[in-house]
């Protein structure tokens, strides 16, 4: 089959697979910064995007590939968005599981226009058999296509536009090293601070028409898990809660906090499955080691969604850590879950 009909066969599926910027009227209204310059937080990130965005501008060229990783909620997205607003280039959305058949692969880059940015979100669910067709269009510009079999098997070289790839994962060691070693830009998100939640906080309140204090917005920062996501999330519950069940024009501390007790987040930013992992995990399995498929047995949940959504935020506040014989729970982690511990005479801590 001639590679000029693959393509036009698979024009259709594609457009139900891809979202152009332009059709994406939800982002024009959301929190999302929509340049650099309203982008807080990730500061070398934001540094080492502004270089090569007006370097590759100045050569008149693409930008080179960039892969974004790290916890979800973090603004990899955002970045993508971000990146195509400011090389006034068109963005094109799709995912990894999406692209299921080579010809879907061939269909979506022969599509792209000169300059496109074509971002891939949860990239490292590709299929290996798909992968391989990015090799030679990330490098080279070109998909070589196979068609037939046997000794009938023939390649067809089909030359594409040059464009700029931006990968997102959350486990970006899942990619094999022949994908990750073709992006040019490597970039790990982090967890925000108080200060750039709070900064984002007040900005996303600007844009809601909410009026909130200082301590209600600290109070929102301390609770969101370091994720600008959630930071978000929960300022339209708080607003929402003050909308029905107060009276005065302004949020303050006291309706914020009753506001996320009613959501069931905690000062810490802990929410009941959270609780209940570190319950388990202190109580079920004496503190650890406990394997992570039992812990989800235990709480009847997904090892994934422990894995992907419970676990970081409770890693990177050290009430949790991971060993080779499964996880446990840290010091820190039993006094959260009031739980009594003690020295022994073998200078190890232990539970009452």
């Amino acid at each position: 089959m001639p590679i000029e009909e693959v393509i036009n066969n698979n024009s259709e599926d594609n457009n139900n697979k891809v979202l152009k910027d332009s059709d994406n009227k939800d982002y024009v209204n959301d929190l999302r910064p929509k340049i650099l310059k309203e982008y807080v937080g990730q500061t070398k990130v934001v540094d080492s995007l502004r270089t090569a965005i007006k370097a590759s501008g100045a050569r008149n060229e693409a930008m080179e590939h960039v892969l974004f990783h790290g916890p979800p909620g973090l603004g990899k997205t955002t970045l993508a968005h971000v990146i195509a607003k400011e090389k006034k280039s068109n963005l094109v959305v799709t995912s990894g599981p999406s692209l299921e058949k080579p010809a879907d692969v061939v269909g979506l880059l022969s599509n792209l226009s000169e300059g496109d940015v074509l971002f891939i979100d949860e990239i490292h669910r590709i299929s290996k058999g798909v992968e391989e067709y990015f090799y030679s269009a990330m490098e080279d510009f070109k998909v070589d296509f196979i068609t037939g079999s046997g000794t009938f098997a023939k390649t067809l070289t089909f030359p594409i536009n040059k464009f700029t790839l931006v990968g997102a994962t959350t486990r970006v060691g899942m990619l094999s090293s022949p994908l990750r070693d073709r992006f040019g830009l490597t970039y790990h998100l982090d967890f925000y601070n108080l200060e750039e939640l709070s900064s984002i906080i007040k900005r996303s309140s600007n844009i809601l028409n909410v009026k909130i204090n200082d301590m209600a917005t600290k109070q929102i920062a301390m609770r969101s898990r370091g994720t600008p996501r959630i930071a978000n999330r929960l300022l339209r519950r708080v607003r929402d809660y003050h909308q029905v069940n107060s009276k005065t024009d302004n949020i303050d501390d006291l309706v914020a906090s009753k506001a996320m007790e009613l959501e069931g987040v905690d000062q810490n930013g802990l929410d009941r499955l959270d609780r209940q992992y570190l319950l388990t995990l202190a109580k079920n399995y004496n503190g650890g080691p406990a394997g992570i498929e039992a812990l989800a047995a235990t709480l009847n949940e997904e090892s994934q969604t422990l894995m992907d959504v419970v676990e970081p935020y409770l890693l990177k506040i050290g009430f949790i850590i991971r060993t080779p014989s499964g996880r446990k729970v840290t010091i820190d982690g039993l006094k959260y879950a009031g739980i009594q511990v003690r020295k022994s005479d073998d200078n190890q801590k232990r539970m009452f």
